[in-house]
């Protein structure tokens, strides 16, 4: 009974350069599985431009349109795409008994020791423009996630990186994933590279995983909606925000005896719908059939048939009113930006909010130091860290900037032109 694996996930790449790659997801459902998918999709650099999906519950079935994307210049691996998107699938023809000899859960995930192991990798590096992000990227083509990262600058010129990583391929326990790491490293760095370590992280990642040390002002300042319409009076910043403000979320509980009708328009932007599925997830709401359509004249629509946990129609206005104000705030406000001073230096801050499972957003320190390399500024030192507010957890990035002739960061408007760059490639615009 059920489907070998090889055919739980398809992927048909496309004829020509202009056309998507389609993916099918035909397996059984679990919660929150739509919302897993997008993200592997989103770390794999990829946008999704329409999307199909429905389950009764027990059997979905989703097919994705992707293509990649603007901020995404490396090659994607289409076969790890779908090893990965296979990991993540219950399983649907090997029975319990097997997962349970072989270490597993009995829904087909390995539950490997080294699945969630955290590796620190060390790199001494001759200080150049545009290095973290030449580095992230080759960790990002590589398949880690940065879960923590802490960049210093010495005054003799050299950077001191230590990047805390997980393995999306789950093979960094073996001595040859860690070598090649290393050795791919050295090679793309060339002379600019010193010396280069990978290890297992020690006690230390843990005592790094306190919430970050945000002066109240500031992080009251960069969790308020009222940043939003700060931002609203600066002249970069205008033109997009207007449009942002389009957003619109209906109810509709006459069409189906069963759901409750989400329709939703809104800006199109990179991630729009791993935010909702995100949303969707943490709210505990279940999606029986969803359309995510291409986009017209910039924005998207979605036609979502949902219900409660219970199985439910959503009939309470209060809970219709705040389901809809919440998918509002995810989707025009998916990151805080601002730039603030930290003695004498600038310090650019960046905030997502953080699934309740406790994962991040993928490539936010990707994009964040591509934008900063375009501009051409110099990081002098980054970290990540986490901020707890009243109502959920977010992920701050924090990046000290070195000043510059071309953007002297006392300057307002130098600021407000870092954080619209910063913003349009996040967002994909």
């Amino acid at each position: 009974m059920g489907i070998p694996s090889d055919d739980v996930v398809l992927i048909q790449l496309p004829k020509g350069p202009s056309e998507p790659t389609f993916v099918t997801v035909n397996c059984p459902d679990k919660p929150g599985l739509g919302c897993d998918l997008c993200r592997i999709i989103l770390e794999f650099g990829l946008s999704i431009t329409r999307a199909d999906f429905s389950t009764d519950g027990r059997w979905c079935y989703i097919v994705f349109w992707l293509v990649p994307n603007v901020s995404n210049s490396s090659r994607i691996d289409w076969e790890s795409l779908k090893n990965r998107l296979v990991s993540i699938c219950p399983s649907c023809l090997l029975p319990f008994y097997y997962f349970n000899q072989q270490g597993g859960d009995g829904n087909g995930n390995q539950n490997s020791s080294h699945s969630s192991s955290v590796y620190l990798l060390k790199l001494c590096c001759l200080d150049r423009k545009g290095l973290l992000h030449d580095v992230t990227k080759i960790l990002s083509e590589l398949e880690f996630t940065i879960q923590k990262v802490k960049v210093m600058t010495t005054p003799d010129g050299r950077v001191v990186d230590l990047f805390y990583i997980t393995d999306g391929m789950e093979l960094l326990h073996t001595k040859q994933r860690r070598d090649d790491t290393t050795a791919h490293l050295i090679t793309v760095l060339g002379k600019y590279c010193i010396s280069c370590e990978l290890q297992l992280a020690g006690p230390e990642y843990e005592s790094m995983k306190a919430f970050s040390s945000l002066p109240p002002a500031v992080a009251e300042e960069l969790f308020s909606y009222e940043l939003a319409v700060k931002e609203a009076s600066s002249k970069e910043l205008k033109a997009d925000l207007t449009a942002l403000k389009k957003a619109t979320v209906t109810v509709d509980n006459q069409l189906s005896p069963a759901h409750t009708l989400l329709q939703i328009q809104c800006v199109d932007q990179k991630g729009l719908f791993y935010d909702i599925l995100r949303t969707s997830k943490d709210c505990d709401i279940q999606i029986a059939y969803g359309r995510f359509s291409s986009s017209l004249r910039g924005y998207r629509n979605m036609d979502l048939f949902i219900r409660q946990a219970d199985g439910k129609k959503i009939v309470d206005p209060k809970h219709q009113t705040a389901l809809c104000s919440r998918l509002k705030e995810e989707m025009l406000h998916p990151f805080r930006l601002l730039i603030v001073n930290r003695g004498p230096d600038t310090e650019l801050l960046v905030a997502n909010p953080v699934e309740l499972s406790g994962k991040g957003r993928p490539r936010v320190f990707h994009d964040v130091t591509l934008a900063l390399k375009m501009l051409g500024i110099c990081i002098f030192s980054a970290e990540i860290g986490r901020h707890s507010t009243s109502d959920r957890q977010w992920e701050v990035y924090r990046f000290l900037l070195d000043d510059s002739c071309e953007f002297p960061l006392a300057s307002s408007r130098a600021r407000n032109q870092i954080v619209d760059r910063v913003r349009r490639i996040l967002m994909g615009w």
